[in-house]
């Protein structure tokens, strides 16, 4: 697994620390939880996510890939 040194405010430390206590989950996995629901996810992820959205739909690789896409912009925009 990557190592990886990043610089935040006190604030945002203790902040990340609390809850990631409160969680009972390391740092670590409090960020990469953050990560996934930002929908930051590797290629083979996604590829396993249009995989898996085109076998639930019948549908063919390119109105798959086209409806996932869709939907994660529709998702990302609800976040907001």
């Amino acid at each position: 697994m990557a190592r990886l040194t990043i610089t935040l405010s006190d604030a945002r430390y203790r902040a990340l620390k609390e809850t990631a206590a409160r969680r009972g989950k390391t740092i670590g996995a409090t960020i990469e939880d953050c990560l996934d629901r930002a929908g930051i996810k590797t290629i083979a992820s996604a590829t396993d996510l249009v995989a898996q959205a085109r076998r639930q739909s019948n549908l063919c690789e390119a109105p798959a890939l086209a409806l996932a896409i869709k939907e994660t912009r529709a998702a990302r925009r609800r976040r907001k």
